[in-house]
């Protein structure tokens, strides 16, 4: 009688089974969770997924896509397209795309069937494919829990691991549960899975689980469930030290030993042995129909199968049969596959030479006669390659390259760039066969490398053609420098400027195409970033001129976008925003062009402290990606542009919101360095200085990069250094070159909308630097602050004044020009002058003031009265600061008030100081021996008497006494002093001899 060829239950994986329960249940509340499944082959990770899976069924759409091997090129989204077609077998195709939203036409990137509904599917490109997949599964989420199950991640393309990584931070709280498995022992050292699992390990929302190996224990009760009865000791050992705890191995050794004819076979000893034993053991007929299928990969179509094999039909079925019948394969409706990978495997490394030859050619042959369906062109080149038939497999990689394009499936289309270049001397006519000449294809191949992430090895690639002397038009040589420039500025590196125009040089007035236009409008953005606005401005324009020509409206666009903000940013705002507004109009129905207006019409208007305007038209834009359905990729830019009018306006729940949801996505490299910068300010504002300076630490390199690159970013940057610096107390930190310095960069040139609020961080540093200078803290012998005395920090503040006035034209300049004169204030410039915050504190009244600014000149302005003797003012300024600090969170105001309050005795809230103990306020020995006689109701010159002084003496610490604590009469010093325990304190000391 035949044995099952698995445990009726499953053995051992109890605890497993109910994690990944327990993260369902977590989904099923309304939450998205992944989970990460690893294990060694033969672990049993497919069959507690399929146990896992069977007890969900019911209250869960469940849908599974599986990986497929190709050996180092795997074909683009494959699991991505077994989940497509799961999800259209069970809903149907018009519940798909209807779930799928406004980017459902890109679905037909996955799926040819799901695209004929609706336009231009490549439109919003990547991007678009990956919020349409997001939103897809979000909407049918609302129906009922969602569980999306990929298998064998270890053989996935770089395509399929970009959408998943995506998927995983998109998803937040919709009812998605995500489970992907892998092979833990295949996933070495620069595998490329590495950097996706580490990407997932730094979301919360993602769980790691792996299988372990069975114990003795669970091995003997696997051989019962299979066998029905139990194991001798002797076997039980044998198995278990054989298998070491592996089920699928435990299964294969129970076969083994039930098959043995009992005259002596051993099992097997070998990992090897041990796979093929069964194989070994069938029809020399099945197992060349075995060795056929091991060709074929990890699922053969009967049909295509039917095809390549050339025993015939009876004998297919036969031999399919009997390897059914050994569990050596399994089959469904329309297709094999063998029983587990490790199998498969095992056959087709015992393959002859001439064996994987042949029957790789055969599969290669039959997939471009269309058997099975559309050909996967990464499968025809791969059998091809297998087959050692370069020739055939030349043209096969073209086509998988050009599928691989048109799915956004960068990473397989740089595989097969190479690919192409590693056999191109081994294939006659090489060039005419891919259309291009071989430096063309390294550049395709080098744009490929930079859209999957590997830009530098993009770089290098460029870099190689150049170095090629190979005969290049000036147009080709014109197109490589513009590439190497754009991948430089990818990086944040230095360079690009230079390339832009040496390619410029070689593209004159006159040439067809965009190319110069491309150019043009590349350096007058480039200049812009750097502060070049005068060559911003020529570039901007001269590209203007040559879109006419061209009849180009997206570039029309974006040189009318670039003109109006270098003009805006020179002082001449009306004709700047003319300008701008052209590019709006331009950009009709470009969504690239409308994009890059949205983002630098938002920003301006942040810029000149319009934060509703601002915020209104960074929301109408994210309002306008969902609506095509680009939300979280091209949207995302548009929703970190609204970061900073949130926080200008007050509205920091939000702002913060938005920047955590915003840098879980990955933004590009520049806006990551924005929303980093927002978040440390942000975070020092509300009162952790402690975490605002691990950020910076964290990502302070990164920063500084790109700060060498972009004025905002180096302003931007110098305002975290500053800001701080001084709240953690590293003057020296805010005085180096990344801080104060920042004005003294040999490169630097007037813009006011990122100078002036710098200058008035660094007008603070200054005024600190003074203090310490004064009172002798500061070393002025070596270090940063070497030979600073007051005549040099008098200069530097002249510099700044000059600027000042130089940037007065900006709409914003009254109330940064009011800060600085508040900080510098005072005869001996430290900020001490009443008058000049008050005029500061007015300002940050105003409209276009960021809204910690009310709170923080209050808090400053009731210093400066502190300082001049004004205790009544003081306390009320204070508490005025405090109300607007607690309203807006602003704990960084809210410890300065503090601060402030113990120092000069004031109230926080305008009501007397209540002290918690006594040790709370420190008064001298003699002051507690009179606050014991106020108590006692003694006046002034009773108290004189008691203690041998004036009465005048008495009276001067009676009002120390009551500032101390905060009060206004003698009475209320007595209620204080008695409810914080200091009047029992005084009689302590009272009573010391």
């Amino acid at each position: 009688m035949s044995l099952p060829t698995t445990s009726p239950t499953m053995i051992g994986r109890a605890s497993d089974l109910s994690a990944l329960q327990a993260v369902f249940d977590a989904v099923a509340a309304g939450e998205s969770r992944s989970v990460v499944l690893s294990g060694e082959a033969g672990i049993g990770k497919t069959r507690l997924l399929t146990e896992f899976t069977r007890s969900v069924r019911s209250s869960a759409l469940v849908i599974t896509g599986q990986c497929v091997d190709l050996g180092d090129v795997a074909a683009p989204y494959a699991p991505v397209l077994g989940l497509m077609k799961d999800l259209v077998a069970q809903r149907g195709r018009d519940a798909a795309l209807e779930a799928a939203g406004p980017g459902k036409a890109s679905l037909a990137t996955l799926l040819p069937t799901l695209g004929p509904d609706a336009g231009d599917q490549r439109e919003g490109g990547v991007g678009r494919l990956h919020e349409t997949v997001a939103v897809l599964f979000e909407a049918l989420s609302r129906d009922r829990p969602v569980v999306v199950v990929v298998e064998d991640v270890h053989w996935a393309d770089g395509a399929t691991l970009s959408l998943l990584a995506f998927l995983v931070r998109a998803l937040t709280c919709d009812r998605v549960m995500i489970l992907l498995t892998f092979r833990s022992e295949d996933v070495s050292r620069g595998h490329p899975l590495r950097g996706f699992l580490a990407e997932l390990d730094r979301t919360r929302r993602v769980e790691r689980h792996s299988l372990e190996r069975l114990s003795r224990s669970d091995v003997l009760r696997q051989a019962i469930a299979i066998r029905g009865t139990s194991l001798d000791t002797v076997s039980i050992d044998s198995v278990y030290a054989r298998s070491e705890g592996v089920p699928f191995f435990v299964e294969e050794l129970l076969g083994l030993d039930q098959d043995r004819d009992g005259e002596g076979d051993e099992l097997p000893d070998t990992l090897r042995e041990l796979l093929l034993a069964r194989y070994e053991r069938l029809a020399p007929a099945t197992q060349q129909l075995l060795r056929v299928i091991s060709a074929g990969g990890v699922c053969v179509e009967h049909a295509l199968l039917e095809r390549v094999f050339t025993g015939g039909p009876d004998a297919l079925d036969i031999g399919v049969r009997e390897a059914i019948g050994s569990n050596v394969l399994v089959a469904d409706a329309t297709t094999y596959e063998f029983r587990h990978a490790l199998v498969r495997e095992a056959i087709h490394d015992d393959l002859l030479p001439g064996e994987r030859s042949r029957f790789h050619a055969g599969f290669a042959e039959a997939l471009e006669a269309g058997v099975g369906g559309e050909p996967v062109a990464a499968a025809v080149s791969h059998h091809w390659m297998l087959a050692r038939d370069f020739g055939r497999a030349f043209p096969a990689t073209v086509r998988a390259m050009e599928q691989a394009h048109a799915a956004y499936a960068y990473s397989t289309e740089s595989q097969l760039g190479e690919r192409l270049l590693e056999i191109w001397d081994q294939v006659p006519d090489a060039a005419a066969l891919v259309g291009r000449s071989r430096s063309e294809l390294m550049r395709r191949t080098a744009s490929a490398l930079r859209n999957a992430g590997w830009t530098d090895r993009a770089i290098a690639m460029v870099d190689e053609v150049l170095a090629t002397p190979e005969d290049r038009d000036d147009l080709d040589q014109a197109k490589l420098l513009r590439d190497k420039a754009f991948y430089l500025a990818n990086l944040g590196r230095p360079g690009s400027v230079d390339l832009l125009e040496q390619a410029l040089d070689r593209v004159p007035p006159g040439t067809p195409g965009d190319l110069r236009g491309v150019l043009l409008t590349s350096l007058g953005a480039r200049h812009m970033i750097i502060g070049r606005l005068e060559r911003a401005i020529e570039y901007a324009d001269e590209a203007a001129r040559e879109a006419v020509r061209t009849g180009s409206a997206r570039n029309a666009s974006v040189a009318a976008n670039i003109g109006g903000i270098a003009r805006i940013h020179h002082g001449d705002l009306e004709s700047g925003s003319r300008m701008l507004a052209t590019a709006e109009t331009l950009a009709d129905g470009d969504g690239s062009a409308l994009l890059r207006y949205r983002v630098n019409a938002s920003d301006m208007a942040n810029l000149l402290g319009s934060y509703e305007e601002a915020l209104a038209s960074a929301l109408e834009g994210v309002a306008r990606a969902k609506e095509l359905g680009v939300e979280r990729s091209s949207g995302l830019i548009l929703s970190s542009n609204a970061v900073d009018p949130l926080v200008a306006l007050g509205r920091w729940d939000e702002a913060e919101e938005r920047v955590h949801r915003a840098l879980a996505l990955q933004p590009p490299l520049a806006f990551s360095v924005y929303l980093r910068q927002s978040l440390i300010l942000l975070t020092l504002w509300r009162g952790d200085t402690e975490s605002a300076a691990t950020m910076y630490r964290r990502w302070r390199k990164g920063m500084l990069s790109l700060s060498g690159l972009e004025v905002q970013t180096r302003f931007g940057v110098a305002r975290v250094v500053m800001q701080v610096g001084l709240a953690a107390g590293d003057l020296a930190g805010a005085w180096s070159p990344a801080g104060v310095g920042v004005f003294d960069a040999t490169d630097h040139r007037p813009m006011p909308a990122y100078d002036l609020p710098a200058l008035a961080d660094a007008a603070r540093v200054l005024a600190r630097v003074r203090v310490a200078l004064a009172t002798g803290t500061l070393d002025v012998a070596s270090g940063p602050f070497a030979g600073v005395d007051d005549d040099q920090l008098g200069q530097l503040e002249e510099r700044w004044r000059a600027l000042l006035a130089e940037e007065r034209f900006w709409p914003t300049a009254p109330l940064w020009s009011a800060l600085v004169d508040a900080e510098l204030g005072g005869p001996d410039g430290t900020g001490d002058d009443v008058g000049v915050w008050e005029a500061a504190r007015a300002m940050a009244e105003r409209p276009f003031a960021p809204a910690a600014l009310a709170p923080y000149t209050a808090l400053r302005l009731a210093e400066a009265r502190v300082a001049a003797g004004d205790r009544p003012g003081a306390q009320d300024t204070l508490v005025v600061a405090v109300a607007e600090a607690t309203t807006l969170g602003a704990g960084l105001v809210l410890d300065g008030a503090r601060v402030l309050a113990e120092r000069a005795s004031l109230n926080l809230d305008g009501r007397p100081r209540a002290r918690g103990t006594s040790g709370s306020i420190e008064l001298t020995a003699r002051e507690r021996q009179v606050l014991q006689l106020i108590a006692e109701g003694l006046s002034n010159r009773q108290i004189g008497e008691r203690l041998f002084i004036s009465a005048k003496t008495a009276s001067v610490h009676v009002s120390a006494i009551l500032r101390k604590l905060g009060v206004a009469t003698r009475t209320e010093a007595a209620m204080v002093a008695g409810a914080s325990g200091l009047l029992a304190a005084s009689a302590r000391h009272a009573d010391r001899p």
